[in-house]
């Protein structure tokens, strides 16, 4: 592992409606880890990553990228910056008329602009990236195929190829297998770890499955409440802190 590749000081998000959402979070992500953030739902998680990529506004603290503070960036200087880090959403958000190859060609819409995009002029090195992704998430053979044809799992890879597309320094998971069955959870988060340790791209992944979090994750964040409440070892979140975080009633399900 190297310096941190992303360091987050101080930082609070409070929605319009008075929510505060996250609170005084310190985070240093080194380059090459395979980050997990765990937590109840409403806990702060997803609202972490959208700070991260700039989606959602920061109200105080700092948010720095490779040694440059994007907190306040605007325009072409944030989309330079999202450009370096992709995203994986839990629902897929892929196009369901458009093929794989299309829709993972639209992960290039930083370089080849948004006009040539809607227009499906992609250079002929864009189409070979874009099947080279194809290839590495297992999906040769497929590229073809509408998404809306596909598995759960199969559309989930889709949006992890495209994503790859930009050549993120950066890969955000937002409950990428919250929708899959326990053998396509598995099979998704072996492709991020693959992307991980091949590509050396580093990770972040909000999980709900302490399974899958011992499974993979190098190092983990638990949120409660908008706060930090655990940080460190995936094998060191015993019965008691598994209770700190969840609440006292929680039970650990198993994703088999």
């Amino acid at each position: 592992m190297e310096e941190s590749i992303i360091s987050i000081q101080k930082l609070n998000k409070v929605y319009p409606n008075g929510c505060h959402a996250l609170k005084n979070i310190n985070l240093e992500v080194k380059k090459g880890e395979f980050l997990v953030v765990i937590g109840l739902s409403g806990s702060g998680k997803s609202t972490l990553l959208r700070c991260i990529n700039r989606l959602h506004d920061i109200t105080s603290g700092s948010a720095i990228f490779k040694g440059v503070n994007i907190t306040g960036q605007t325009g072409q200087e944030l989309r330079n910056t999202r450009a370096k880090i992709g995203m994986v959403f839990q629902h897929f958000n892929l196009i369901p008329r458009k093929t794989v190859m299309q829709n993972v060609l639209t992960g290039s819409l930083a370089t080849t602009g948004i006009f040539k995009s809607l227009a499906g002029n992609y250079t002929e090195q864009d189409k070979k990236q874009a099947m080279k992704f194809i290839k590495i998430v297992g999906l040769e053979g497929k590229e073809y195929v509408r998404a809306d044809n596909l598995s759960g799992g199969q559309q989930q890879r889709v949006a992890i190829a495209r994503a790859l597309m930009q050549n993120p320094d950066v890969l955000l998971a937002d409950e990428p297998v919250a929708s899959l069955d326990p053998a396509t959870s598995n099979s998704v988060m072996q492709y991020l770890e693959k992307i991980n340790k091949d590509l050396g791209v580093t990770v972040i992944c909000n999980l709900h499955f302490l399974s899958l979090v011992r499974q993979y994750a190098s190092r983990v964040v638990a949120l409660k409440g908008g706060e930090v409440v655990y940080e460190g070892g995936p094998l060191d979140i015993c019965k008691e802190w598994f209770k700190r975080i969840y609440g006292e009633e929680a039970v650990e399900v198993t994703a088999h």
